[in-house]
């Protein structure tokens, strides 16, 4: 699938050795994930919000309110960057020093744009729905007008990106190891539970297959 061009903008300089480029790997962590924290410059001060989105391609699109102001900064073709983290363990070692998190993350970089053609849209807000809760969209009813001038879809095409994954075991100084005290790691395991009703669903209304779908899911 070919790879990100490495720049100063995307160079992983920190454990170089655990970097990757390939738009495989990128996309991979971004399709893994549920929230995105966006990073964009606004009135000189910087700020980072939570988003849900989803991928197509070589894009994010990133679901907002209508009336927010990321919708409004990032709308009028901002520069920002957008990064997924997944926690997969604590690394227990025998140091403060040495101890740390095996993650996989991914960091892009591109140039944002508010979609605003209705069908256009509508494409991006099945794609975020579909990262989600895959095949849920063809259950619901369509979104009505007033709920499509309340939402904003922001694309932020990926110009540059990089992953990095840390796993296994602790490293720790070679004299450490002769120190007894345990070392190891304590596996954090993300997954979606059993679905739960509202309490308002109709008589002899089933759960869906979209939504059953969803129990056990791992991150």
């Amino acid at each position: 699938m070919g790879e990100y061009a490495i720049t100063p903008r995307n160079r992983v300089r920190r454990l170089p050795d655990k970097a990757l480029y390939g738009t495989a790997e990128v996309h991979a962590v971004l399709d893994a994930g549920l929230v995105a924290h966006v990073g964009f410059a606004h009135e000189g001060r910087p700020v980072v919000m939570p988003m849900l989105y989803g991928r197509d391609g070589g894009r994010l699109l990133l679901h907002g309110a209508g009336k927010a102001r990321i919708a409004r900064v990032l709308g009028e073709g901002a520069p920002a960057c957008a990064t997924v983290t997944l926690l997969d363990g604590i690394v227990v070692a025998r140091s403060a020093f040495n101890s740390s998190m095996n993650y996989r993350s991914a960091v892009v970089f591109g140039t944002a744009r508010l979609v605003e053609d209705e069908d256009e849209r509508l494409l991006a807000l099945r794609a975020i729905s579909e990262h989600v809760l895959p095949g849920r969209w063809q259950e619901l009813r369509a979104p009505t007008g007033p709920e499509l001038r309340m939402t904003a879809v922001i694309e932020l095409a990926i110009e540059s990106a990089s992953a990095k994954v840390a796993s296994g075991p602790p490293d720790d100084a070679a004299e450490d190891y002769a120190i007894p005290i345990w070392a190891g790691v304590v596996p954090i395991a993300t997954a979606l539970g059993r679905p739960e009703g509202d309490g308002r669903v109709l008589p002899g209304v089933a759960l869906s297959p979209a939504v059953a779908a969803l129990e056990g899911r791992r991150l």
